[in-house]
């Protein structure tokens, strides 16, 4: 008899792009993690970004004071707006949602944003 509810296993249709900056964070890893909050509007497809904050540590604040980088970031897609940043041993890792190979890419808009976080990790 075959399984009603078989389990996920093999080739997933899902890819996440992530952007590696090279930094030796110490001690102190909780100081590099960071992810946007987003405050929004609308429903479904017509969902828009009001406002973005950062939260986490040292580098959240420091990436919450840069209005360029927050314009560039409402002017994405709520999916592409989610950034997440996080250390490893000898890196930080820049990277957003799981997409689909339908969705997945990086556009000249986004790896901007990327590029701009990377700037401020390494200035941290």
């Amino acid at each position: 008899m075959q399984d009603p509810n078989p389990l996920p296993w093999g080739a997933q249709d899902r890819f996440q792009a992530h952007f590696i900056v090279r930094k030796n964070t110490g001690r102190n890893n909780t100081d590099f993690i960071a992810r946007t909050i987003l405050s929004t509007q609308g429903h479904f497809g017509s969902k828009k970004i009001k406002g973005v904050k950062w939260d986490g540590g040292k580098l959240a604040k420091i990436l919450d004071g840069d209005s360029a980088l927050t314009e560039m970031i409402q002017k994405q897609s709520v999916n592409d707006a989610t950034i997440f940043v996080d250390p490893t041993e000898n890196a930080v890792r820049i990277y957003g949602k799981w997409k689909n190979n339908f969705e997945f890419g990086i556009s000249k808009e986004l790896f901007e944003i990327y590029d701009k976080i990377a700037g401020h990790i390494k200035a941290l």
